[in-house]
């Protein structure tokens, strides 16, 4: 029917907030008109390639306007594969020089994808959480804490954010069943897997493009963020276990309210099979953390975790292990699981393909963002970006330096959702400040995924919120009531625990 036929008016468009891509895209061509108004400038660079604080100077630009739109209409070419020429520092596709580009960690990210989604193809991640749920059901405190710990764990390792949205088919009947609310769900799931990715230890879409942005190894750091672990995720398992118990000893202090027939669920609840747990799928739960566990073996610096000090001499079995290697794992690693689930050639295939596929939107955000920072490169106006913030930050304290750094990027994180675009963005500057701080990069990864990670648990852009309050029909408003004073205390915790980081 036309628009307007029948006399009815056509029905309002809502509106829907731009894609990851589609921003970067939008910051992309922002970037490049800027870059005609932005003086060129350089820092001297030391041995390793950092800045030198205070010897920042204006050069002349070098690029034609043809120049320039190269640059444009190559940025997402250079942010793949550009290569940096060692005499000029110019980048381009066809240039002599180090790999610049990001296609470390696009396959990276490409192969950690198809590993995921092999193990999820077998079913044992899924009946795994689902048994283990079961068998706490009547328990409801310590079922809480189990699958909040479990959903944190997989968060800080690999990110796990958005599968959580299957679980609320098992979770919500079940905290209806122990006298809880829906709202005791959506903390579980939701607080659960992003205080995780809020503390990311090696996740590689979070603290592993971030580290490779900033030019660091991904273990760096890896303790405060480990003790950051530990600390947020008690308080925040303790925060929903508190809200639940009130619910279950008085249900009119719920914050969301009950739907008809959610009392029935108590009596029922009961009802629901025991899921199997196969030698299939308990050998595939051994395999995951194997995998993961050696991930973190082979990339933390031993020698400077264990003694204290960042210029220690390797030890002999340290491995020192980046993109490249970790890509190779988990590519062996899902062909391997594969041909323990026994599946055959063209299952097999097609599942790595599929993943691959599934992945492929934050590996070409990681691509875009890339190519932002390319042409901030050659049109020479990286460091006086840089030399801008260096005047708001000099004089500070390591800890008020670090505690800014977690602030500046908060209104980043609403705007780029995209946690791996985020740090592709924002590191490039963000890192050489820390040197002009005295300050180890790795606090300033820490506090740049601490204003990711906080963020995500509450920004109505992001899938994971607004998917899980929709799939147990609760409010986002209610979500919000629920969540803003835990909100509130992680914030002051981040701040104490980046402020500690850099002080040390």
């Amino acid at each position: 029917m036309e628009p307007g036929a029948g006399g009815e008016p056509p029905p309002a468009r809502k509106f829907a907030f731009p894609s990851a891509l589609t921003i970067l895209a939008l910051v992309t061509v922002g970037i490049w008109l800027l870059a005609f108004l932005i003086p060129s400038g350089q820092y001297d660079r030391n041995d390793s390639g950092a800045p030198v604080a205070g010897t920042y100077h204006r050069v002349p630009g070098t690029q034609s306007f043809v120049d320039r739109l190269n640059d444009l209409f190559l940025a997402p070419v250079n942010g793949l594969y550009g290569l940096q020429d060692t005499t000029t520092g110019q980048v381009g596709p066809s240039l002599t020089g180090a790999l610049y580009g990001s296609a470390g960690v696009f396959l990276f990210v490409l192969a950690i994808g198809a590993f995921i989604t092999v193990v999820f193809a077998t079913g044992a991640l899924d009946r795994g959480i689902s048994r283990l749920a079961h068998r706490l059901r009547d328990r409801g405190a310590l079922l809480i804490a189990a699958v909040m710990v479990v959903f944190a764990v997989l968060g800080t390792v690999e990110g796990f954010a958005e599968e959580t949205l299957g679980f609320y088919g098992l979770l919500v009947p079940m905290m209806l069943a122990l006298g809880y609310d829906r709202l005791v769900a959506v903390g579980a799931s939701i607080l659960g897997a992003g205080i995780g990715v809020l503390c990311s230890t090696v996740n590689p879409f979070a603290t592993g493009v971030a580290s490779s942005a900033a030019d660091i190894s991904l273990g760096d750091g890896i303790v405060l963020r480990f003790l950051m672990w530990i600390v947020l995720t008690t308080v925040t398992v303790l925060y929903v276990i508190r809200y639940a118990k009130r619910v279950q000893k008085d249900p009119t202090t719920s914050l969301c309210g009950f739907l008809p027939g959610d009392q029935e669920h108590k009596a029922t609840g009961d009802e629901v099979a025991e899921p199997e747990l196969t030698r299939l799928h308990k050998t595939v739960l051994v395999l995951l953390v194997l995998v993961f566990a050696f991930m973190i073996f082979s990339v933390v610096p031993w020698s400077s975790a264990l003694t204290g000090k960042a210029d220690a001499t390797p030890y002999g079995w340290e491995l020192d292990w980046s993109f490249p290697q970790l890509s190779a794992l988990f590519l062996c690693a899902a062909v391997l699981v594969g041909l323990v689930a026994r599946m055959g050639e063209a299952e097999l295939s097609s599942t790595i393909i599929q993943g691959a596929a599934d992945f492929i939107s934050p590996a070409l955000v990681i691509m875009l963002a890339r190519g932002v920072t390319v042409i901030m490169n050659n049109s020479q106006i990286t460091d006086t970006v840089l030399h801008s913030i260096e005047g708001v930050v000099k004089g500070t304290s390591s800890g008020v330096f670090a505690v800014i750094v977690f602030l500046v990027n908060l209104p980043l994180a609403f705007l780029i959702p995209s946690t791996s675009g985020h740090a592709t963005l924002a590191m490039p500057i963000l890192a050489p400040l820390a040197d002009f701080a005295g300050v180890s990069r790795a606090v300033v990864v820490t506090a740049w995924q601490s204003a990711s990670g906080w963020m995500n648990l509450w920004v109505p852009t992001t899938a994971v919120t607004i998917g899980g309050v929709a799939l147990a029909k609760v409010g986002y408003d209610k979500y919000l009531r629920f969540v803003w004073p835990l909100l509130a205390i992680l914030f002051v915790l981040i701040c104490g625990f980046v402020a500690l980081g850099a002080a040390l």
